[in-house]
């Protein structure tokens, strides 16, 4: 159950298999205290990799394996980062994917911040 005191940015990458960060701004300060990705379609050859960082600095257990083996539209994945996740207001979160995987697909997002 989510507190009053969250509150939530989202988010899209328009191909999760092609190198690329999607930035949002950050318009209260607070922790990042999860990250959860929902898949576009089926992807294939390699797992996509996808990266938080806050002003370029990774946050530590910010890191999500979207799976190939079995993608299907609908698979939801998260983490829930562990350090390096304070952000203030005016600084962003870029969400990035390495872009190893095939198949043009989205990848939607949403990040969690507890003030």
């Amino acid at each position: 159950m989510r507190t009053l005191n969250d509150y939530f940015l989202t988010g899209t990458i328009d191909d999760v298999s092609t190198a690329f960060t999607s930035r949002v701004a950050v318009p209260d300060g607070g922790r990042v205290i999860k990250i959860i990705t929902v898949l576009g379609g089926t992807i294939a050859t390699a797992d996509a990799g996808i990266t938080a960082k806050i002003n370029g600095t990774a946050i530590t257990g910010g890191t999500i394996t979207v799976a190939y083996s079995g993608s299907a539209a609908g698979d939801v994945d998260s983490c829930e980062p562990t350090a390096a996740n304070t952000c203030s207001e005016d600084d962003y979160i870029g969400i990035a994917t390495d872009g190893a995987s095939t198949n043009t697909h989205s990848l939607h997002y949403t990040i969690i911040i507890r003030r």
